[in-house]
Parts: C-alpha cells; structure tokens; sequence
C-alpha cells in the first residue's frame, strides 16, 4: 500500500462521499454512552455504586491477569524492538514516512497522555511518602524517611514509564502491521485474524469487539475531562477567587471541546499536528523552568535511586496481584492505572499505526516506547523529586493538603510555592487544557475511524461522525460535574470507563497472543 498522489485526489473525494458507518460499532456505543449520561443526572450515586462494584470485583478477580499481561507486553516489546525484527518497514519496504522524528513524535506522546502525568507528578509519589491512604502499611518502610522517598520515586516510575507505554506500542504495533503488511481493516477486530482468521471479521464478533474498544475510549475520555474540569476550576478558584461552579465549568467544557473538536475536524496534518506541537512546547517550557527552579541534584539523585529500586523488585511489583503490597497500593494505584492504559490501548493503537506509516518497527518503538516513558521518567523526576524535597525539608506540607483536601490538591499547593509561581500556574492550567485537547482529538478521529466501513489510514473520517462524539463527550463530562457534585461527580463514569478496561482486557490479551503468533510462528511480512 502506497500513499495517494496528486492524481488520486479526485477519487479520494469520491470515496469521502461515499463513506459508510458501522451501525454495528456507532449505535450501540452511543446508546450506552448516552445511556451512562441519564443515569448520572438521575441518580449519580446509583451509576457509582455499579459501575465501582463492577470494577473492584473485576480488579479482585483479575488483578493476577492485569499483572501477568503488563509483563508480557513488556518482554515481548522489547525482544521485537532489540531484534532483527525490528528491521520490518510497516508499509513494505519501498514505504516513505509522512511526518518527520519531531512531529511524529509530539503526536505520539500528547495522543496519549491526558492530564494524567500533569496532575499526579506532584501528587501521587507524595501520597506514597506520606501514606496518606495506607499505601506503606505492607511495603515494611516507615513514611516520611528518605527511604519512603526513594520507594515513591520508584513506584511512580514503574506506574507510569514502561510498562505502560508497552501497552500503547504493543496495540499500536499489531494495529500497523495486520493493516500496512498483512491488509486487515483498519481496526481492533483485523489484529486477531492471526489467530482465529478471517471469520473473526464477519458475524457479530466486528461490532462486539469495536463498540467494547470505542466505549472505553469515550467513557475514559469523558472522565478525564470532568476531572480536568474540576481540577482546573480549582485551581482558578485557588489562586484567581473565582467560584468554581457550572458557570465557570460550562467556559472551560466549551473552551476545551472547541479546542479539540476544531483540531480533529482539520485533521492530522492541519490541526492535530499543530496542537501536538504546541502542546509538546508548552510541556519542554515547563520542564526546564522546573530544572532550573528547582533543587537539580536532589532531582537527579532520587529519580535514579527510585528508579534502581524499581529494578531491584521489578518481579515483586510486576506479578503482585495484591496481596504483598496490599489492596491501597496495588489495586487502587497499579491496577486501576493498568485498567485505564489497557482501555485506552486498542483505540490508541489505531492513532499510533495511521501515523506511524513508512517506520521501521524499530523506529516506532523507539517514537512509541521508549521516549515517551523516558519523558515520564523526567517529568516525575522533576515534579516528583521537587515535591519530595520540599516536603522533606518542611517548605511546604503536600501530605496535610492532600489530606484535608483530596488527592490532587497537591499540585496548586506546590505550584503556589514555586518562585515564579504567577507565572508558571497559567501556564500549568494552559498545559491541561492542552493535554486533554490533544489526546481528545486524537482518540476523537479513532473512534470517529472505527465507525467507519473500509476506512484507509490516510483518509479523514466523516466529520459530522467526530463532531458527534465530541459533543457527546463533553455533555457527559460537564453533565457529571455539573449536576452530581463537582469532582466527586465524575466517579461513576470514571469507575465505568476503568470497568470497561476489564472488558477490553480480554481483547489486549488476545492481541498480546495475536502478536506472539504473527511475528515468532507466522511468516514475516516485510
């Protein structure tokens, strides 16, 4: 397969016109989407109640699964990167890339990280350090020590660099190479023809796996906005004395959907590139003002430290379902983040492979892998090992604000201390708005893509299709925030979308198997 040329320009209009949706895909996703909506405006409690009961069931039953899966992906990513089979071309050997190494890769990294790493690269390592929900109590170290600081560093790094991005690259990789060397559809359902062939494409199996990958994605989305709404409305009430309320949340819903929805409707090159470079640029800016601001040789000395310690237990960590380092530490941290990334990974798979023509499968590891968990590693190093420092040499109390205040509160507090604090928060709320933008747009155009009949990867998806879905998701979120207590509001959907990872945690398995099958059983297509 070969990108189109000037003279093919005619024909793609024609084709554009000419574009089916997937009623199979597009119907019943919507219906539960709007569904998850109703039920959160008339009683938001009763959504929580299932969707959280569902969830930690789930997480109970299949913590051992999460573990074992993100272990294998991890392996199994770094054999194809590191071996000959990271020679293939996706696309055939003759294939060009379309984007350059810069561009690629502020893509690839803002597609996929929300406001995740923003708003717990302060937050997370120190709820850690203070045990603030017990998450020290089995680990045998006491809270508050340099050891705990160490151990939070550590952790941190092992939830959020390369076991995770591994599930992102493993999707991504199937994704691209059943659809450019093998000619599968664009979609979840043609990763698994490696191991149930064709048959898997037709019948009912299409509609069911593609609706349970869309609904994770809307449903993850829409909770990430609302707490993105949420936590942004805090921060302007903190430091501007504007109430938060559905006044000032309905200003950011609408200021962020336009944001994303503009961007996904100019498509790739036009608008979700732009915004990636933008967003990417934004993130270079705040990392250096941090190095320099903050105390650089603590950074370097606990960020490596941590990331020794994770070494030194990567087995422990890596196949606890739960009962060495209790349910506070493993459940509502490592395998909550597992369900999200693994919810996340089918649809974020198919973003990665439509930008990824023409690369090598090494190369695509390394723009899909390797350098967005060593982004992580720096940003929690930087934030993280500020955080710790301060809260170590008494600067600041994060672990008091934490506890009167809830788990992301950290952050405002810790930005208000930094010396060029007035300058440095808008810019901070600016970055959210940003990241969520340019993940929004990116999973935006998937979905709209995975209701597409016959889709090909360089082709734009209807718009009205995207605009649907944008529209939808930003009801839900500001309906959730809105209508059912602020950030406390979003945690039916939020437990409903970590839940709908449980669902697609089966389909990762199978892709897993699928690519265990096709590149090491299966005849190499270069």
């Amino acid at each position: 397969m070969s990108l189109k040329t000037e003279n093919d320009k005619a024909t793609k209009i024609v084709v554009d016109k000419k574009q089916l949706t997937r009623l199979s895909v597009f119907v019943p996703a919507f219906l539960v989407v709007g569904g998850g909506a109703i039920l959160g405006i008339v009683n938001n409690q009763l959504l929580t109640d299932i969707s959280m009961n569902g969830f930690v069931g789930s997480l109970r039953g299949l913590g051992w699964l999460y573990q074992i899966i993100s272990i294998v992906a991890l392996i199994l990513v770094a054999i194809v990167t590191f071996s000959k089979l990271g020679n293939i071309r996706l696309g055939g050997s003759e294939a060009k890339p379309k984007y350059p190494f810069s561009a690629w890769f502020a893509m690839a990294l803002t597609g996929g990280i929300a406001t995740g790493v923003i708003t717990y690269g302060v937050n997370e390592p120190i709820i850690y350090f203070g045990n603030i929900y017990g998450e020290m109590e089995n680990t045998g170290i006491e809270p508050g020590t340099s050891m705990a600081a160490i151990y939070a560093m550590g952790r941190s790094l092992y939830n959020w660099t390369f076991i995770p991005y591994a599930m992102y690259s493993l999707s991504g990789l199937v994704v691209a190479y059943m659809y450019f060397n093998r000619k599968q559809s664009l979609s979840v359902t043609g990763t698994l023809t490696p191991l149930f062939g064709e048959k898997i494409t037709k019948g009912i199996w299409p509609g069911i796996i593609d609706t349970l990958s869309v609904l994770a994605i809307a449903l993850g989305l829409a909770s990430s906005l609302g707490a993105g709404l949420a936590l942004v409305g805090s921060g302007i009430e903190t430091f501007y004395g504007i109430k938060q309320g559905p006044i000032v949340w309905l200003v950011l819903v609408f200021v962020i959907t336009l944001m994303f929805t503009l961007s996904a409707l100019n498509g790739l090159d036009k608008g979700i590139r732009r915004m990636a470079n933008i967003n990417t640029t934004v993130f270079y800016v705040i990392l250096v003002a941090l190095i320099i601001i903050g105390p650089t040789l603590y950074i370097l000395q606990t960020t490596t430290a941590g990331f020794s310690h994770w070494l030194q237990n990567f087995w422990g960590w890596g196949l606890d379902p739960g009962i060495i380092g209790g349910e506070a530490l493993v459940m509502w941290w490592t395998l909550y983040d597992w369900a999200i990334w693994i919810a996340y990974a089918p649809l974020m798979g198919i973003f990665l492979a439509v930008i990824s023509y023409g690369r090598t499968i090494r190369q695509f590891m390394l723009i899909n892998w390797i350098l967005p968990a060593v982004f992580s590693i720096v940003w929690f190093g930087v934030f993280g090992g500020t955080a710790l420092h301060w809260q170590q040499n008494n600067t600041v109390d994060l672990v008091s604000t934490i506890k009167e205040s809830g788990a992301v509160a950290g952050l405002w507090a810790f930005l208000a201390n930094l010396p060029l604090g007035a300058i440095i928060i808008p810019v901070v709320m600016i970055a959210l708005i940003l990241s969520f933008a340019t993940a929004a747009d990116s999973m935006v155009r998937s979905i709209a893509t995975l209701c597409t009949v016959n889709i090909r990867f360089d082709e734009e998806p209807a718009k009205w299709k995207m605009l649907v879905w944008a529209i939808s998701i930003a009801i839900i979120a500001y309906v959730m925030v809105a209508f059912a207590g602020g950030e406390q509001g979003v945690d039916g959907v939020k437990y409903l979308a970590a839940l709908g990872g449980s669902a697609v945690l089966f389909i990762f398995v199978l892709q897993v198997c699928s690519a265990i099958k096709m590149f090491f059983f299966d005849k190499i297509e270069k």
